[in-house]
């Protein structure tokens, strides 16, 4: 079977410190691609062959993009731009400071899609490349408690689907990765925004933790992008637990929006 090097020669992955962004910078990796990864804290970057370390704060919207920019002109141009790097917060909206959601939105959204932009330019100046925007399943079904999360991966989702659209009939794709929960440290990185958790919230966010233990491992995330890049055509990537990736989003077809809302509260506990 072909490696992924026979196709792409370059990569360019956000959030590749730990987790889902970790797995798929090591998979591009063994697939003999030269890799540029980045994390808000460079020392947590692997030290690796033909792999490039890059301090990126998503945070910093124009900041971040020129990291992208001098990256790209380091690499001769990105073949493959996978934007990985988000985060959660967890808490009531309304119990919660706006500023909390505003701030997340802006990195997980905005300034996600600047990177977007700016790697999607230079794909269409060289004619090439696969742009990969790794969304949720929390799409098709929205976690409680995370509505600015919620938001920046159903935007993010949307924008791969129009840009699916724009480059078709061209060699460059989009690629909207709709992971599910994978035995990650992500719940150990959420914002816990309440000062102290009501019942409710204690028993969905115990749910949301237990999911996370028993979801598969990245390798399964990162082997989904790899058939993906392998079969060099835009689309929607499902990963995750069958119940996620196959049931969820059936009931979300088929079923009512009361049935969604009445099912999503019993997966996570989340009935008043």
């Amino acid at each position: 079977m072909k490696t992924l090097a026979d196709r792409y020669r370059t990569a360019f992955v956000t959030g590749a410190s730990t987790g889902l962004g970790r797995a798929f910078a090591d998979m591009l990796l063994a697939e003999g691609l030269e890799v540029w990864g980045t994390a808000r804290d460079r020392s947590r970057l692997p030290a690796a062959p033909r792999f490039h370390a890059e301090a990126l704060d998503l945070h910093a919207g124009e900041a971040a993009e020129q990291i992208l920019v001098r990256a790209e002109q380091a690499a001769g141009g990105f073949d493959v731009v996978v934007n990985s790097a988000g985060y959660g917060a967890f808490g009531e909206f309304a119990g919660t400071e706006y500023a909390v959601w505003q701030r997340q939105l802006e990195a997980m959204l905005v300034n996600t899609a600047r990177l977007a932009h700016t790697a999607l330019r230079g794909m269409r100046a060289r004619g090439r490349g696969a742009l990969v925007n790794v969304s949720s399943m929390s799409v098709e079904f929205p976690l409680p408690f995370q509505s600015a999360y919620n938001m920046a991966k159903a935007g993010l989702s949307a924008l791969s689907e129009s840009l699916m659209t724009e480059v078709a009939g061209t060699a460059v794709i989009v690629i909207d990765l709709r992971p599910g929960d994978h035995r990650t440290d992500f719940d150990g990185s959420v914002l816990r925004t309440p000062p102290a958790f009501t019942a409710r919230e204690a028993r969905v966010w115990n749910a949301f933790a237990a999911m996370m233990l028993i979801g598969p491992p990245p390798a399964q995330a990162a082997a989904a992008l790899r058939r993906a890049l392998q079969r060099g055509r835009s689309g929607t990537v499902r990963t995750g637990r069958i119940v996620q990736t196959v049931l969820a989003p059936l009931l979300a077809r088929l079923g009512s929006d009361a049935q969604r809302r009445y099912w999503r509260e019993r997966y996570f506990d989340a009935r008043p």
